[in-house]
């Protein structure tokens, strides 16, 4: 066995999985086709989730200040994120090559084995692990893992040498993106729908201007490489009648509105997590960070069942749960594009919707959909109204009187259990999942009317993921029922 797990995919999805496992200490290997990264901006900043998860992990120093607003758009109609509790902020303009930078330092200072120029050629699941052929700079050669999870893209070659169905939509369009130097554009920071088609302008670090050309009519092509700056700046001036062909172009590229979900996470031994599960129009930038949290929810199961502490059922709680975000991200992506992208034909929708988003049930209906806000798992039955739902964080005092929250807790990607009142009966039924779980004594810092903790909780089990899995008072289900539902039998 070459490794417990192998992860095939270096980008920001691959690089978060790896981190994850190694921080439950299971070895993992990484393979990347590419022999460096790109350098490409891709994916433009972090929805409030994966702020979130980025800070319960710690890793939000290593980006600096970090621009934030609460200004969004659903389909190229304006829309406030603040309208939901929290003020939720998304961070803007960090390129995706800083994220992917960040999270591979992050993984390989955790002892992550991440191989650069080695090309998957072949996946043979046996049942018992998984053979993978592998062509490198020393050529080829067959490594065997325990596991294997494609994180490879929209095009993974995980996905289609294993067989999973990848049912949905094709293209029906071409657009270009590209960064540019050089020339001033007055900015279209969510796009502007003009006759021929949409054009959109925002400022990247640097200089530097990220453009978006969709021209309607343009049939879908199989590149086999990027499009020339000068197709795209031939589309911009049909569009706008503005000549951007004296600018420096930094990186072009060209996508599609294929929108496709495979219909199962796991198969076998082998998982798929984000794009090489779903692939969608890329609006609001929601797929490199539904992509994030495929691995933050998939890394501590999978390593839970790697380090024999958990059944095989637990992996089946991840397709279980993130199967349906994807759906969900899909079908908003693909409202969002018929709203952005098509023509005159479809201003009455515009109009109609634009008027309803003015009611604060709807905005925060749509903001809670794009910003995955609204994502609830089924952690079992109860009326507490953080069940399933991630923990916000929470100022703490310990029981050393030291302050901490329910964020920092979750540094090490361990259970915790949160005794907010100081309960040795709560802590005794629990002590036999010490090595898996942290039992925490604290108090809210602010403690709210009528209650010990938030919504009068005396105490709550975290998932290392962040999510809430039980809450006293408020679940049906005992306590050592749910630790032993998500930690396995002590």
């Amino acid at each position: 066995m070459d490794a417990p797990v192998i992860v095939v995919g270096a980008g920001p999805a691959g690089m978060m999985l790896a981190g994850e496992l190694r921080l439950a200490g299971v070895a993992v290997v990484v393979l990347e086709r590419l022999e460096r990264r790109t350098g490409e901006s891709r994916g433009l900043g972090f929805t409030t989730r994966t702020l979130e998860t980025f800070d319960q992990r710690g890793l939000l120093a290593r980006f600096g200040e970090i621009e934030r607003s609460t200004q969004g758009h659903f389909g190229g109609i304006p829309l406030d994120f603040g309208v939901l509790d929290d003020a939720c902020q998304a961070a803007k303009t960090v390129p995706q090559s800083v994220t992917e930078t960040h999270l591979e330092e992050w993984a390989t200072s955790l002892g992550a084995d991440i191989r650069r120029g080695h090309e998957v050629l072949s996946v043979r699941d046996d049942g018992e692990g998984v053979d993978v052929e592998v062509r490198g700079p020393d050529g080829t050669d067959t490594l065997r893992a325990g596991w294997l999870v494609g994180c490879d893209g929209g095009r993974s070659t995980v996905r289609k040498a294993v067989g999973f169905d990848f049912p949905g939509t094709a293209a029906t369009m071409e657009m270009f993106l590209a960064d540019i130097k050089g020339i001033e554009l007055k900015p279209r920071m969510i796009g502007e729908t003009l006759p021929g088609g949409m054009v959109m302008v925002g400022p990247l670090p640097g200089g530097t201007t990220r453009i978006v050309v969709c021209e309607r009519g343009t049939p879908p092509r199989r590149r086999e490489s990027p499009p020339s700056f000068e197709e795209v700046a031939a589309a911009w001036q049909r569009l706008t009648g503005e000549d951007i062909s004296a600018a420096e172009p930094v990186w072009v590229s060209a996508f599609g509105d294929a929108a496709r979900q495979v219909t199962e996470y796991r198969r076998g031994r082998v998982l798929l997590a984000g794009d090489a599960a779903h692939i969608h129009l890329p609006a609001g930038g929601q797929g490199m960070n539904t992509g994030i949290q495929d691995a933050v929810n998939l890394g501590w199961k999978l390593a839970s069942v790697v380090l024999g502490r958990a059944p095989l059922s637990l992996l089946d709680t991840y397709h279980a749960e993130r199967h349906p975000v994807g759906r969900r991200l899909l079908m908003n992506t693909r409202a969002q594009g018929l709203l952005f992208l098509s023509g005159a034909e479809v201003q009455p929708l515009r109009d109609s919707l634009r008027e309803l988003m003015a009611y604060e049930d709807v905005a925060r209906h749509l903001a809670a959909m794009v910003t995955g806000l609204e994502i609830t798992y089924d952690v079992g039955r109860g009326s507490h109204p953080l069940l399933g739902r991630r923990m916000p964080r929470l100022e703490l005092t310990g029981a050393d009187g030291r302050p901490t929250s329910s964020t920092e807790l979750l540094r090490p990607a361990r259970g915790v259990l949160l005794d907010l009142a100081d309960n040795p009966r709560l802590r005794q039924r629990a002590a036999a999942w010490a090595e898996r779980v942290d039992t925490v004594t604290a108090r809210p810092r602010e403690t709210p009317a009528g209650g010990d903790g938030p919504y009068g909780t005396t105490a709550l089990l975290i998932r290392p993921d962040g999510y809430v899995a039980w809450a006293a008072p408020g679940s049906h289900h005992d306590l050592p029922m749910a630790l032993e539902r998500w930690f396995g039998t002590p």
